[in-house]
């Protein structure tokens, strides 16, 4: 197996393991917290918020954030072939529909649910935090749940591609 071909299965693997938790938390973890009360679903969203911040979610999330475009890279030739540019709209699609959508979406909304004091605020104010939060949050988690995936359809492809002669 040449460096190349080591790195692209390296990303499409970093790749399918971000996709499949946003996958996984599409199918079951929301649809479990959104039949929480207010204050049970803000702070289940809270802890889960903190949890995820571990070295195993960042190799994964960041690792393919720095994967995709070397692979892009090792993939370029004078006359770039259609891996080559499959690879970049991944490594495109990834930055911009995953990396983007989460540090400009999900993160501050995070980030104003992690500085809330849950336990002082009253029903009124839970559930006008959790309007703020949750639709919004939703929207964003959809648009990079489908890009990744999208995204791990490319890679896939891209493999299967730079193996036939």
């Amino acid at each position: 197996m040449t460096i190349k071909n080591l790195v692209l299965l390296l990303s499409t693997v970093s790749t399918a393991l971000i996709g499949g938790l946003f996958y996984a938390y599409s199918c079951s973890v929301l649809p479990g917290l959104t039949r929480l009360a207010d204050l049970s679903f803000l702070q289940a969203m809270q802890s889960i918020n903190r949890a995820i911040l571990n070295p195993l979610f960042f190799i994964s999330f960041m690792g393919t954030l720095l994967l995709l475009p070397v692979c892009t890279w090792l993939f370029y030739e004078k006359n770039p072939s259609l891996v080559f540019y499959l690879l970049l709209i991944a490594t495109l699609l990834y930055a911009g529909g995953v990396f983007l959508i989460t540090m400009v979406g999900n993160v501050p909304l995070n980030n104003l649910l992690d500085g809330a004091s849950l336990e002082k605020m009253d029903a009124k104010e839970l559930s006008a935090l959790r309007s703020k939060f949750e639709p919004a949050w939703n929207l964003y988690h959809s648009i990079r749940t489908i890009i990744s995936c999208a995204c791990i359809v490319i890679l896939a492809y891209a493999a299967l591609m730079s193996r036939t002669p």
